[in-house]
């Protein structure tokens, strides 16, 4: 089983360019179970059950993981079985009917349309550290960029002109977002006093500097967006993908289509997309009981 767990992690490196972080996690997760069938005897992939997977399952509930961590292995050891299929290294896959553990507990946490424009208007003066913060805010609320993304964005993947940039997600996969007129109008305005006084002259790449003009870490993200939700006066824990997941749920609960939320937020997968119809439906349940008369 190691030598096929080597292969697959080869498959996913140069077939699927994941990105380390990916690639990493899916190592240790298969790791651990190839550990835990070799103690079950199951040395090869046809020894392997549905009773040894959900056993497998089991032993990491008890071991404390969180269901979203269990939901998320569940996913590698269906991958990983999915190519054995494939190459021919197994006859059937255990894993096809076993349901992934249920995390609506762990639902993304959500600033509500009021809240976000408290935020996005928290950066209220004229000096360049406002400029960009306010263009870092309505650009990642009006295109639900990771974090990860925003901070790495180029001034050459923006094309104001036609009003969209390019993002670059997991794996270097590259994508088309638009931008709404509040993110082209800051972004211009950033551009024009903001960018040039931060960059000192050095001619960086990066769109968005530190006050030592260097590009922006998550890091510097995080402190900043918490400094500016304290400013505006919301107490909620805001976490730096906290305008991502409120600009899928808006979008949701403004009818947008699914799929065209999973494109915008370059999910690979739908199911990833689907847990924020978790959440309108839990706001919509919540809003019922609280007003309905017979709620």
């Amino acid at each position: 089983m190691n030598h096929k767990l080597d292969a697959f992690l080869n498959y996913l490196t140069v077939e699927k360019g994941l990105a380390a972080n990916t690639l990493d996690a899916y190592g240790r997760d298969l790791a651990r179970y190839v550990g835990f069938l070799f103690e079950q005897e199951a040395m090869q992939p046809d020894q392997v059950t549905s009773s040894l997977v959900l056993g497998f399952l089991a032993s990491l509930k008890k071991a404390g993981l969180s269901s979203r961590s269990r939901a998320r292995t569940l996913v590698a050891l269906r991958t990983f079985h999915r190519f054995l299929l494939a190459e021919g290294y197994a006859t059937d896959n255990p894993t096809g009917q076993i349901q992934a553990p249920r995390t609506l507990s762990g639902l993304p946490k959500t600033l509500s349309p009021e809240e976000v424009e408290r935020l996005l208007a928290a950066p209220v003066g004229d000096s360049y550290l406002d400029r960009r913060d306010r263009a870092m805010f309505e650009v990642l609320y009006a295109t639900g960029l990771r974090v990860s993304e925003l901070v790495g964005l180029k001034v050459s993947d923006l094309q104001l002109d036609v009003g969209y940039l390019t993002a670059f997600g997991k794996g270097g996969k590259q994508r088309i977002v638009p931008l709404g007129e509040s993110a082209l109008y800051e972004l211009r305005n950033y551009l024009d006093i903001g960018l040039p006084l931060l960059d000192k002259g050095m001619g960086s790449l990066i769109l968005f500097l530190n006050r030592s003009g260097n590009g922006l870490t998550r890091q510097g993200f995080w402190k900043i967006i918490k400094r500016r939700a304290k400013q505006a006066g919301i107490r909620k824990n805001i976490t730096p993908h906290t305008l991502r997941h409120s600009f899928a749920t808006h979008l949701l609960d403004n009818g947008a289509d699914l799929r065209a939320v999973q494109t915008m937020l370059g999910h690979a997968d739908i199911s990833t997309t689907q847990i924020y119809t978790h959440v309108t439906r839990e706001r919509l349940k919540r809003l019922h009981e609280q007003i309905h008369p017979r709620g």
